[in-house]
C-alpha cells in the first residue's frame, strides 16, 4: 500500500487489514512477463541518493523488510520471505522493520520490538499476522495487543515491561527513521545494503522483488 493511501485512510479501522490497497500494489506479473529482463535502476529498483547506515557486521549484506502487521499484502508475502531467507546466501543479514506511516501504527511497531526483545519473534510473528488476517482480531491498540499476547502463554507483565520500555521506544523511533531514510513508499518493501530500495510496485510483484534483491546482492559482492 502506498504511503499516501495510508494517510487518506486515516479514519478507517486498522483491524484485519481493513485498508484497501491500490491496484498497483496488488498487481501480479507472471514470470514470463519479466523473464530475461535484467533489473533496471530507476525502473525496477531505486538507488538511494544518500546511503543509509547499516547494522550488519562487516562482510555481510544487510537486507531489510519493511512491513506492517495489518497490511494484507505483508501477510501474503510472509511465507515467500521466510522461504527465501532459508535459502539465502550466508552473507545476507536479513531483518524486519515495522513501519509507522502514522502515529496509530506505533502500537504494532512496539509489539514487534517487544517480541524481539523477549526472543519470541520466531514463535509469535506469524501468529500475529494470522490473528489479524485469519481470525479477524483487532490488534491496533496496546490493551488489545497485551491481552492477545497473554493468551499465547506469555507473561503479560513482562511483555508490557518490554513494550513500554525505553529500548523498545528507541527501536520504534529508529524504525521510523529507517523507513524515511529509505523513502519507503509502501509495504511490503525491501532495502538493500543501505543503498537500494524496491517494492511490489517497482518490481511488479514481490516474488520478483526478491529476485531483484538477489541481483543487487550479487552486484555488491562483485564490487559493482
Amino acid at each position: 500500500m502506498k504511503r499516501r493511501d495510508f494517510s487518506l485512510a486515516g479514519g478507517v479501522a486498522l483491524a484485519a487489514g481493513a485498508l484497501v490497497l491500490p491496484a498497483a500494489r496488488a498487481q501480479t506479473t507472471t514470470p514470463a512477463q519479466v523473464q530475461g529482463k535484467a533489473p533496471q535502476a530507476g525502473e525496477d529498483y531505486l538507488a538511494l541518493d544518500k546511503r543509509v547506515p547499516v547494522d550488519a557486521p562487516a562482510g555481510k549484506i544487510e537486507v531489510i523488510e519493511f512491513f506492517w502487521y495489518s497490511c494484507p499484502h505483508c501477510n501474503t508475502f510472509e511465507p515467500a520471505l521466510d522461504a527465501w531467507i532459508k535459502r539465502a546466501p550466508k552473507d545476507l543479514a536479513v531483518r524486519r522493520v515495522p513501519v509507522a506511516f502514522r502515529d496509530d501504527f506505533v502500537p504494532q511497531q512496539r509489539l514487534f520490538y517487544a517480541l524481539e526483545a523477549m526472543g519470541l519473534v520466531d514463535q509469535l510473528h506469524r501468529k500475529v499476522f494470522a490473528a489479524i488476517h485469519v481470525e479477524r482480531q483487532d490488534l491496533a491498540r496496546a490493551d488489545a495487543i497485551a491481552a492477545w499476547v497473554a493468551k499465547q502463554g506469555v507473561d503479560k507483565a513482562k511483555f508490557l515491561e518490554h513494550y513500554n520500555s525505553f529500548s523498545v521506544a528507541t527501536k520504534a523511533t529508529r524504525g521510523t527513521q529507517l523507513q524515511n531514510a529509505y523513502k519507503v513508499e509502501g509495504v511490503p518493501a525491501l532495502g538493500v545494503a543501505g543503498r537500494f530500495y524496491t517494492d511490489g510496485t517497482l518490481a511488479k510483484n514481490m516474488d520478483r522483488a526478491l529476485q531483484i534483491v538477489d541481483f543487487l546482492a550479487a552486484g555488491i559482492r562483485s564490487g559493482r
